[in-house]
């Protein structure tokens, strides 16, 4: 069964650390760019990063450049967004998703708004309190 999955949400302090985890199952990351995004009550789903599988372009919003790091590893599958110098304007559900358009240049899949996502994760929450 295809699936994505995130972990590594949870609450934390402003200033704190989160490191976030995509694991997939039922297809490989070699063909496929994975993007983060982020979706905060009321407002739409942003992106967040993006890292494409074939030739290792990144791309990070410049609400969290120097913030936070996105990486891969494709022989396990997994995508981690490391998180750093957290802030309360990061509190939302952040969504892991997977496009085959975006094995290279990531950002044609992964923009605000998406489009042509094949898969996506459920979400994992959030929460930097001031």
């Amino acid at each position: 069964e295809v699936q994505l999955v995130e972990s590594g949400g949870g609450l934390v302090q402003v200033g704190g650390s989160l490191r976030l985890s995509c694991a997939a199952s039922g297809f490989s990351f070699d063909d496929y760019g994975i993007g983060w995004f982020r979706q905060a009550p009321g407002k739409e789903r942003e992106v967040v990063s993006c890292i494409s599988s074939r030739d290792g372009h990144t791309y990070l919003a410049s609400s969290v450049k120097g913030r936070f790091t996105i990486s891969n590893d494709n022989a396990k599958n997994t995508v981690s967004l490391q998180m750093n110098s957290l802030i309360p304007e990061d509190t939302a559900v952040y969504y892991c998703a997977a496009s085959f358009f975006s094995r290279y240049s990531c950002t044609v899949s992964f923009g605000t708004p998406p489009s042509r996502i094949a898969y996506w994760g459920k979400g994992i929450r959030v929460t930097v309190s001031s």
